[in-house]
């Protein structure tokens, strides 16, 4: 659509002058009850006519080709009905690979556990076993797997920062820490496994996934089944979980469309959890270094934060480790450099957080030891540190809560009953408290949404996703808010790209931005009601289905006969170049650490948020607390693992990958959401919410345990096995 709204300046509060007041209150979700009821239906309980099963057959190789698919080898079983493979079945199809006779394909393995073929039967049961039975032969090639080989390593030297000597500034400062990290990889282990089911009608592809952004998903697949867009529809009104995991379209989905098409018959894949754990993209393990320098004032003087990550070589996702130490602490000095190890693993990519999820727990828990040094306490430190402007390229922050957070949060938490480290036990619990900052940069992506205003209540329609955030209710909120009417009163469609086309969900951007395009064709709406009535829509004031103004007053009922439509759209602009948006906060965490088994019990965890305008008290606190909740697992439990000798999982489900439990949560998991408005990010004045309470969790953890008994731990997760290593260490 032509008529797109462009950020480029601050926007007026309009939320704040509507009356329905539904707006921010802390509503169930509206879909709750579906889902909790068994109603909603996910892609992999799609129920069509002649609908048969796939399973994925992966590669046993970590680097080479598939020299041969001897589908004779599977051709007795029952049920089976076809084996299907071919460039087409490529991670990257479009690496000037030529098409082969099926027979004998020619097919790049990039790492062990690479999806290269499917084979498709009557029943799940009858393709998994002849996936397991297919014959593939292989040329393998020798690789090493080793992210610490020097040999595979590629420095980013173009998004390299460096301001100054961090060399010179270190050897001269009064106080400096010079500290190395590991963080280990994560899966986002989502609660539903990925899954497809595919179906064509004559030209058109029909795609059920669980996938999260719906209107990119769209290209993606017509591009790998080599079709014009408007030949594809996908459908995803509900999804079980993404973190990232689900952004783009992946195997099952491509696989599917390729099967169903040659089958005439729709074909579902669902992967096993081992699948997705092998085959879907994944965060990687990283080495970072930190290096403060700071006076004796506790003035920092410079910052330095290197880091290596992993991933394939043609890959171009990076995880941006030092994105938020770029922006959070000032200093002159600067240093920032980036390293890729190409390794032939599953390719990583995207989890909750990008960034700041690993990349916060060595910063904060490197900060408090600079802390230390200079005999100062963190929560001082961090404030003395706040800059004036980005460090980096020196724009000013719009609205910004860190200062506020970290007084906030050390008076609710009571900071000042914090000890010296190894000075404070219960029976055989070393107990302590600690501290980190949080922030996660604020996104706008472009967005576009229809809303239908009837006289008895309004239809709300967009592509965008729910994947357990609570889209479908706050877009009600937005809706029913800004038209007054009661929540019941607002229907709203998602998750269906013949709907406009939103940003997905991913990145905390979803409620910013489809939020916004809510808003804007609600705000039309009004406009024209205004019209209607006779009135300006300046002094228009709809509740509870009752429009007045001009003295004048008529039920929406009256006003509209059938029903007027508008379509809302978003795109950043000036803001996005003149400011520095980003959600900032602070955690506050209480460890219990017993002295013989180095096990750590969080106590009790504190998060005091700048979160924007807050739409949903209920749904924010579940994502804030959900965030705060990954930094649990990140500082104590997740922890991927690779074999040395092929790069392929040993950790492949969720018996060996551990994820925190019930009774590795504290019952008191306090949040507090600061009054905030953010006037240049976007019309609605909100940020996102989910990934910045991951930022920064973990390095609050850390630091709580060194408070508690005395040790440091910089390859994380902090495990038992380390901190007893420890604490025998300073025993002696």
């Amino acid at each position: 659509m032509n008529d797109v709204f462009r950020m480029d300046k601050a926007q007026p509060r309009l939320l704040d002058e509507m009356q329905q007041g539904v707006l921010g209150k802390p509503l169930d979700r509206s879909e709750g009850a579906l889902k909790v009821s068994g109603l909603a239906t996910y892609a992999a309980e799609v129920k069509l006519p002649g609908r048969v099963d796939g399973v994925l057959v992966r590669a046993t190789i970590t680097k080479g080709k598939v020299t041969g698919i001897d589908e004779s080898s599977i051709a007795h079983l029952p049920g089976i009905l076809g084996v299907f493979h071919g460039p087409k079945f490529l991670r990257n199809p479009a690496q000037g690979m030529a098409d082969e006779a099926p027979s004998q394909p020619d097919t790049r393995v990039d790492y062990y556990g690479q999806p290269v073929a499917l084979v498709v039967a009557e029943s799940f049961e009858q393709a998994r076993d002849g996936a397991l039975n297919l014959k593939i032969s292989y040329e393998a090639e020798e690789v090493s797997v080793d992210p610490l080989d020097e040999a595979c390593h590629a420095p980013d030297n173009d998004g390299a920062v460096i301001k100054g000597e961090i060399d010179k500034v270190m050897a001269a400062a009064d106080a400096a820490v010079d500290l190395t990290f590991t963080t280990a990889g994560h899966v986002a282990a989502a609660m539903e496994p990925h899954a497809a089911v595919a179906e064509w009608k004559g030209e058109h592809v029909i795609l059920h996934g669980s996938l999260q952004m719906l209107r990119f998903n769209r290209n993606e697949l017509a591009d790998s089944l080599g079709i014009d867009p408007k030949y594809v529809r996908v459908l995803s009104p509900y999804v079980g979980g993404g973190f990232g995991s689900k952004l783009g379209v992946g195997a099952e989905a491509v696989a599917a469309c390729l099967a169903a098409k040659e089958l005439g018959r729709p074909v579902r894949v669902v992967m096993t959890r081992q699948n997705v754990f092998d085959a879907v993209l994944h965060r990687t393990q990283t080495v970072q270094r930190l290096r403060f320098a700071a006076d004796k004032s506790g003035k920092l003087l410079a910052i330095g934060h290197d880091d290596l990550v992993t991933n394939l070589s043609d890959e171009g996702f990076a995880e941006p480790c030092s994105q938020a130490s770029q922006f959070l602490y000032g200093a002159e000095t600067l240093h920032f450099l980036q390293t890729v190890a190409q390794v032939h693993r599953t390719p990583t990519g995207s989890v909750r957080a990008p960034g700041e999820a690993v990349g916060m727990v060595p910063f904060e828990a490197a900060f408090d030891e600079l802390a230390e040094k200079l005999d100062m306490d963190p929560v001082e430190l961090r404030l003395k540190n706040i800059p004036d402007a980005d460090p980096v390229d020196g724009l000013a922050y719009s609205a910004r809560s860190l200062a506020e957070s970290l007084r906030e949060g050390a008076k609710q938490f009571g900071w000042d009953q914090r000890q010296a480290p190894r000075s404070r036990m219960e029976g055989d619990w070393y107990i302590g408290m600690g501290v980190a900052s949080a922030a996660r940069k604020n996104l706008l992506v472009p967005s576009a949404a229809r809303v239908i205003l009837r006289g008895d209540g309004a239809v709300v329609e967009t592509d965008m996703t729910d994947i357990g955030t609570g889209s479908y209710t706050i877009l009600g909120q937005i809706a029913a808010e800004m038209l007054g009417l009661p929540m019941e009163k607002v229907e709203v469609r998602l998750g269906d790209t013949d709907l406009p086309g939103a940003s997905g969900s991913g990145g905390s951007f979803g409620a910013n931005s489809a939020g916004s395009a809510v808003f804007l064709a609600a705000k039309k709406l009004r406009e024209e009601v205004a019209g209607k009535l006779g009135c300006d829509v300046a002094d228009l004031t709809l509740k509870d289905g009752i429009a007045r103004g001009g003295n004048l007053e008529k039920p929406l009922s009256e006003l509209i006969e059938s029903e007027i439509s508008a379509e809302g759209a978003i795109e950043g602009g000036k803001t996005s170049e003149e400011f520095l948006s980003s959600g900032f906060g602070a955690h506050f965490v209480e460890v219990a650490v017993h002295r013989w088994t180095g096990e750590t019990r969080v106590r009790r965890m504190l998060g005091v948020f700048g979160m924007g305008r807050i739409l949903n008290e209920k749904t924010a606190r579940s994502q804030a607390v959900g965030g705060m909740i990954w930094g649990v697992g990140t500082a104590l439990n997740e922890e991927l693992a690779h074999d040395p000798r092929t790069g392929h999982l040993v950790s492949r489900d969720l018996a060996n990958y551990h994820v925190p439990s019930h009774a590795d949560i504290p019952g008191k998991m306090d949040v507090v959401f600061l009054e905030e408005r953010d006037d240049q990010a976007n019309p609605i004045q909100t940020k996102g919410i989910g990934e910045l309470g991951i930022s920064g969790a973990g390095a609050a953890i850390l630091n709580a345990i060194h408070n508690a008994c005395g040790v440091r731990v910089y390859d994380v997760p902090a495990t038992p096995d380390k901190i007893v290593a420890g604490l025998e260490a300073l025993e002696g």
